[in-house]
């Protein structure tokens, strides 16, 4: 019985070791930055550029390839509410998601735009803001068996952001609704484009963040300890291309995402009970 209980841990402690090998960690952020929940990164300087969301400062960091903070930039006019994610254009402009919405109350979600131009300041202002509703929201907050409308992931595509709900619905059942807003200035109407589902176990399952390759043929979608791709897909009909679904197994609070290239992403988690707070590399090679 003794021996059979060492074997047993042996398996674990190897499949343990074994699934922390496929992360490949590649730096652990600074000090100050303990909630990151944005990444994007610019292929062109070789740098990230991170954020923080609701209780943090309206400031975008940027950092080198081994998690040196280059600089940070303050911007005078727009307010961290509850920043949820990041992500370049493609003419270099960096978009800010601040339609994080836990409690599903909001009436004043919105999308920064910040001109390359102003990423070179240390205080800068965004170029011009989208504030957008989703007109199937009608109560504020709704009834507990429909709060679908908090977000933590998008990116642009064709002039437009696609946003992917983060389900914080009673009795979840892995739903996440796809929205689609056009990269103007000015208040919109999300419109509703898709649905599909991760899996029913929240903490394993809810979208946490969004990306797209930079040839466009890909898109990811991050939880906690998975990644979601869809690539052969036609137009923005990104569900109904080929899916898959790759474990990472390793739990953490993972909350942004970014293509470093086609085959890589990078993912960042939070730091939470000493645990987290770095940024992993991982190859979707077969």
């Amino acid at each position: 019985m003794k021996n059979t209980l060492y074997f047993i841990l042996a398996l674990i402690l190897l499949s343990c070791h074994q699934g922390s090998t496929q992360l490949k960690t590649v730096f652990t952020f600074p000090k100050k930055l303990k909630e990151v929940s944005g990444i994007t990164y610019d292929k062109a300087t070789n740098t990230i550029w991170a954020l923080e969301d609701k209780g943090n400062a309206n400031v975008i960091y940027a950092l080198n390839a081994e998690g040196k903070l280059l600089k940070k930039i303050t911007l005078d006019n727009a307010v961290n509410t509850d920043w949820e994610d990041i992500t370049k254009g493609k003419d270099g402009a960096i978009y800010i998601g601040d339609f994080g919405n836990n409690n599903n109350i909001r009436t004043d979600l919105s999308i920064y735009r910040v001109d390359q131009k102003e990423l070179k300041k240390s205080k800068a202002r965004a170029t011009y803001q989208i504030q957008f509703s989703y007109p199937e929201q009608t109560e504020f907050p709704p009834k507990k068996s429909k709060m679908m409308f908090d977000v933590e992931g998008f990116f642009e595509f064709k002039n437009h952001f696609y946003l992917f709900t983060k389900n914080r619905s009673k009795n979840f059942d892995g739903t996440s609704l796809i929205y689609k807003i056009a990269n103007k200035a000015g208040q919109q109407k999300a419109v509703l484009v898709g649905t599909f589902k991760t899996c029913s176990n929240y903490n394993h399952c809810a979208v946490t963040s969004a990306a797209i390759s930079p040839d466009e043929k890909k898109i990811a979608l991050l939880t906690h300890d998975k990644i979601i791709l869809f690539e052969n897909f036609k137009g923005d009909a990104f569900t109904q291309g080929k899916r898959r679904d790759i474990d990472l197994n390793h739990f953490s609070q993972k909350e942004a995402l970014v293509f470093k290239d086609n085959q890589t992403v990078l993912i960042a988690d939070e730091k939470a009970d000493k645990i987290g707070g770095k940024v992993y590399e991982l190859s979707l090679k077969n």
